[in-house]
């Protein structure tokens, strides 16, 4: 088992930045790819970056591309979402997720790859 618990959200202006986190516990989480995902009300959960255990290969949702970086210490078991230039679109409960991986250089993009997850962290942008 993995526990996971993101912190960081809250209420910032267009153009503005966040920085989430995602502290995990249980099993060895430098054996697990990990992901950041979004759902807006209304809509599906969708893929926004991922990371491999090694931290050495990144992958990014278009849209979010040269905006967001996915960064993680596995000495301090925690996996960060840096935020930049944020819009009211980016509006969303965002959640961190665990994937088991067979090698360091593996990244999950495909939500049915993460086995865990967290809570969420609510990220409001105000126009």
């Amino acid at each position: 088992q993995v526990q996971l618990v993101e912190s960081g959200g809250g209420l910032v202006q267009a153009g503005g930045s966040l920085r989430l986190s995602c502290a995990a516990s249980g099993r060895t989480f430098s054996s697990y790819a990990m992901g950041w995902f979004r759902q807006a009300p209304g809509k599906e959960r969708e893929f926004v970056a991922g990371i491999s255990w090694s931290g050495g290969n990144v992958y990014y949702a278009v849209s979010m591309k040269g905006r967001f970086t996915i960064s993680r210490d596995n000495a301090k078991n925690t996996v960060y979402l840096q935020m930049n230039s944020l819009k009211p679109e980016d509006t969303a409960v965002y959640y961190c997720a665990a994937a088991p991986a067979p090698h360091g250089t593996v990244v999950v993009a495909a939500r049915g790859g993460y086995d865990y997850w967290g809570q969420g962290t609510e990220v409001t942008v105000s126009s």
